[in-house]
């Protein structure tokens, strides 16, 4: 069991940061369609919830780089939704903490790989 749970937390990692870096991304060019469609933070902190149940798995057993760089991605991550939803800014934070994310992931992914081949 444990030696599938860290390759899992990384995927759903991974997985969770793609799917909000595409939302992040696509989303304002939605919004120029008059389909009626608003931006909703909470989506956002959805995604974010999602990525720190991965994150908290994994910095546990993996390495200073790897933890480090899951850390600094998810403050990003939260500090540009949570200056969304109590201020109505919008910073571009959100974007390189999901980058950060994704090859947080991956590093974790492919060292556990090695270790465990």
């Amino acid at each position: 069991m444990k030696k599938t749970a860290t390759p899992f937390y990384d995927i759903l990692g991974i997985s969770s940061a793609t799917i909000c870096l595409v939302h992040c991304l696509l989303f304002p060019l939605l919004t120029i369609l008059p389909l009626g469609i608003s931006h909703n933070p909470y989506v956002d902190l959805f995604f974010a919830l999602m990525g720190l149940f991965a994150v908290l798995k994994i910095i546990k057993k993996s390495t200073r780089l790897v933890s480090g760089i899951l850390i600094i991605s998810m403050a990003l991550i939260w500090i540009s939704i949570w200056s969304e939803i109590l201020f109505d800014i919008h910073l571009d934070f959100i974007f390189i903490g999901g980058i950060g994310m994704i090859i947080g992931h991956f590093l974790n992914y492919k060292s556990h790989k090695k270790t465990h081949s």
